[in-house]
């Protein structure tokens, strides 16, 4: 179990850091429905990730006799496939960033936040946990280490409970903050926002890149060893 979580950590903390999930649940959090709307937001992104990953998981682990290493070399060039998008994606990040004193266009989605309804909101987080390119990637990576580990059935079934918890961080923070912070919270929320919009490319870029670079190692190690 503790080669299924090792494997699985970095791509569920490189989710759990992506700037937009936790600028989107900010601004709907001080919405005027920002109650329901950040629980619907919350369940479904839990849900969704949950979903991609349990579908992976159960593909990634099935087939192969006992001693066949196919599952394992396949795994394996999926791997090394995606470390070469984590690093494409890194590049195309660092040079779409805004360039010096110049900020970050917001998505025209985020202007109509305040007139989402819980449906709307659900929608929104399924779709950028579950279609959107950097999430889908990071959740399939982080997803598929689970699978080609040694553990068990039990102890993949953990991982990947652990693995969605910690790839939710970005959502459950900022509404446990908004539910419990009381007063505070409001200008603690903002502060988050501010400073992840400002640091949106820098962020991304350095963890598609440690993650590119680590996909492609792992790879590279299993299919030369």
């Amino acid at each position: 179990m503790g080669d299924a979580i090792g494997q699985m950590l970095a791509s569920a903390i490189a989710i759990a850091v992506s700037p937009v999930p936790v600028i989107a649940i900010v601004l709907m959090l001080a919405s005027e429905r920002g109650r329901s709307n950040g629980i619907a937001f919350a369940l479904a992104w839990l849900c969704t990730l949950g979903l991609i990953s349990t579908v992976v998981v159960l593909a990634g682990s099935g087939g192969g006799a006992r001693g066949d290493d196919g599952p394992a070399v396949r795994a394996s060039w999926t791997k090394l496939a995606l470390g070469a998008v984590f690093l494409f994606l890194a590049v195309r990040q660092w040079r779409s960033r805004p360039k010096e004193g110049q900020e970050a266009p917001m998505p025209g989605w985020m202007r109509t936040i305040d007139s989402f309804t819980p449906g709307k909101s659900a929608a929104l987080s399924a779709a950028l946990s579950g279609l959107n390119p950097k999430n889908l990637v990071l959740a399939i990576g982080g997803a598929l280490s689970i699978a080609a580990s040694s553990a068990g059935a039990g102890g993949k079934t953990v991982a990947v409970v652990l693995f969605v918890l910690v790839g939710s961080l970005c959502v459950l923070l900022p509404l446990g903050v908004y539910l419990l912070g009381g007063d505070r919270a409001a200008g603690t929320l903002r502060s988050w926002k501010t400073w992840m919009a400002a640091h949106n490319s820098a962020i991304m870029t350095v963890v598609l890149l440690i993650l590119g670079a680590k996909y492609v190692g792992d790879a590279i190690g299993a299919l030369t060893g």
